[in-house]
C-alpha cells in the first residue's frame, strides 16, 4: 500500500466527523481512495460507506476492479442506490458484473428514471457505440439566450460534471451543434447563442461499430462527443474517460490475439476457462505444425543424402517467422491508427524491401558463419564423400539464400495477410504470431529443401 493509500487509510478509520472526512478527503482522488478502501476489511468499509454517503461512495465504485466483490458486501438497497447515482454507462458496466439473479434484484429496486437509462444501452450490440455511451452531458435550446443557456448550465452542474462542452438541439429536439462552455463565459451581451454555436461539431450514431469509429473519435480530441439516434436525437455521449477505457480493451484484446488467445485472460480466472481461451488457437496450430512435418517429410531424400542441411533448419525457420511477426506487428499498428488505403500500400512495399535488405545481411552473416563452422567441424556434405571446401561453399549459398527469400516472403505475408482481413471486415489482430509464423514455416521449408533439392 503506497503512501498515500496510507493517508487516506488513517483518516477513514479515525474519528472524525462525516464534514470532516469529507473535507480531508477532497483533497484525495477517488482513484486513491478506493484503492485504500480495498485494504480495509469488510465491516470496516461498510462503516466507511455509511460516513461517505452514497453520491460519494457511487464515484468511487467506479474505479473498483473487482467491483461486484464489493457490490455484493452492501445490501441490496444500497447497491441499487449505488449504481443509479453512477453514470449510465458505469451503471451498465456493473450491473453486467453481477449474476443474473443480483442484477434483476437491483435493477427491480432502482428507479425508474435510471433503470430505463441502464436498461437502453442493454439493447445494443457489445461492439456497437450505444453500448458504451454516458448520460453525464447537458443540453440546451438553440432558441435560448446566452443568459438562459448559461442558468441552465449552473442548474444541470451538479448532476452532470460534464460541462466543458454543452450540446444543443433546435425546436424538434434535432442534434444542432455544440457550444464550447469557455465561448460562452466570455460572450459579449451583444452575442446571441447562434454566434457561438458550432453547427459542424462532430457526433456519431449509435448503433456504429465503436472498433470502426475509434481512430476518428482520438483524432477530434474532444472531452466529449454526441451519440445519436437515427432521428438525430442526442441519446448520450462518448468521453474522454470512455475513450481511453476502450483503448485499453483493444490493445489488451490485440495482444491477446497476437499471442494466439482468442480473449483476454484475468489473473483470477479458472483453470477450465483459460484453457478454453487458449485451445481453440493452439488446436489449429497443431495442425499447421502437422503440416509443416508433412512438407519436411517430402524432402526426406535430400535429408537422407545431405544430412547437415538439419543442422541450419532451425536458423530458417527462426528468422522467417521473427521478420513476419515483426511486420504484423508493424502493419496492425498502422492499421490502428486507422491508416488511408495508399499508406497502407506504401507500406506494403516498404516491407518488401525491409525484408530484402534484413534478409541481405543476415545472409551474408549467415554464409561465412556457416562456411567457418562446416570447416572447423570438418562436417562431411554428401555421405561417404568426407570433408569437401567446395560442397561447404554450395551449403552456405543455399543456407543464405534461403534466409534472404524466406525473410523477404514472411514480410510479404506478415503485412498482407493483416491488410487482407481488415478489408473483409475481419479484425486484423486475428493473424496472430503464432499463426505467422506457423505460415512462414511451411513456405520456408519448400524454400530451403527446394533450393538444396536443385542446386545439390
Amino acid at each position: 500500500m503506497n503512501e498515500l493509500c496510507l493517508e487516506i487509510k488513517e483518516i477513514v478509520l479515525s474519528d472524525l466527523t462525516k464534514e470532516e472526512m469529507l473535507y480531508k478527503l477532497s483533497d484525495y482522488h477517488d482513484s486513491d481512495i478506493a484503492d485504500a478502501l480495498e485494504g480495509l476489511t469488510e465491516e470496516e468499509r461498510l462503516k466507511v460507506y455509511s460516513l461517505l454517503g452514497v453520491e460519494k461512495v457511487s464515484e468511487i465504485f467506479a474505479y473498483y476492479e473487482n467491483v461486484e466483490e464489493y457490490i455484493e458486501e452492501v445490501s441490496p438497497d444500497l447497491a441499487a442506490d449505488i449504481i443509479q447515482e453512477m453514470d449510465s454507462n458505469d451503471a451498465f458496466d456493473v450491473l453486467n458484473e453481477l449474476d443474473d439473479e443480483e442484477k434483476d434484484e437491483i435493477i427491480k429496486l432502482m428507479e425508474d428514471e435510471s433503470k430505463e437509462k441502464v436498461l437502453a444501452l442493454d439493447k445494443y450490440n457489445e461492439d456497437e457505440i450505444g453500448s458504451y455511451m454516458s448520460d453525464n452531458f447537458i443540453v440546451v435550446s438553440s432558441s435560448d439566450t446566452i443568459a438562459s443557456a448559461t442558468k441552465t448550465i449552473i442548474k444541470m452542474a451538479k448532476e452532470h460534471d460534464n460541462i466543458f462542452t454543452v450540446y444543443v438541439v433546435d425546436e424538434n429536439n434535432k442534434y444542432f451543434g455544440a457550444i464550447d462552455f469557455k465561448d460562452l463565459i466570455i460572450a459579449r451581451k451583444t452575442d446571441t447563442l447562434l454566434d457561438i454555436i458550432m453547427t459542424s461539431y462532430p457526433s456519431f450514431y449509435d448503433t456504429e461499430l465503436m472498433f470502426e469509429c475509434i481512430n476518428k473519435l482520438k483524432d477530434y480530441s474532444e472531452d466529449s462527443i454526441p451519440v445519436l439516434n437515427k432521428d438525430d436525437e442526442i441519446v448520450g455521449v462518448i468521453t474522454s474517460d470512455i475513450l481511453i477505457d476502450v483503448t485499453e480493451e483493444e490493445i489488451a484484446e490485440d495482444y491477446a490475439k497476437l499471442g494466439g488467445l482468442n480473449d483476454v485472460e484475468d489473473i483470477d480466472e479458472s483453470i477450465f476457462m483459460s484453457v478454453k481461451k487458449r485451445i481453440p488457437w493452439l488446436v489449429v496450430l497443431l495442425f499447421l505444425g502437422l503440416m509443416v512435418s508433412n512438407v519436411t517429410g517430402a524432402f526426406e531424400g535430400v535429408i537422407a543424402t545431405i544430412p547437415a542441411l538439419v543442422f541450419f533448419q532451425t536458423v530458417i525457420l527462426g528468422m522467417s517467422g521473427n521478420g513476419g511477426t515483426q511486420s504484423l506487428a508493424v502493419t496492425i499498428r498502422n492499421i490502428s491508427n486507422g491508416e488511408s488505403k495508399n499508406k497502407l500500400a506504401k507500406n506494403i512495399i516498404k516491407e518488401i524491401c525491409v525484408g530484402v535488405c534484413n534478409g541481405l545481411i543476415v545472409a551474408f552473416i549467415s554464409f561465412l558463419f556457416v562456411v567457418a563452422f562446416l570447416y572447423l567441424k570438418k562436417q562431411e556434405i554428401n555421405i561417404g564423400e568426407g570433408y569437401q571446401f567446395e560442397a561447404s561453399i554450395k551449403v552456405a549459398s543455399i543456407i543464405s539464400g534461403s534466409l534472404l527469400i524466406a525473410m523477404t516472403i514472411s514480410n510479404l505475408i506478415g503485412t498482407t495477410f493483416p491488410i487482407l482481413l481488415h478489408k473483409m471486415h475481419i479484425d486484423p489482430a486475428v493473424a496472430s504470431g503464432p499463426f505467422i509464423t506457423t505460415v512462414n514455416d511451411v513456405v520456408s521449408i519448400v524454400i530451403y529443401y527446394g533450393l538444396a533439392m536443385i542446386f545439390l
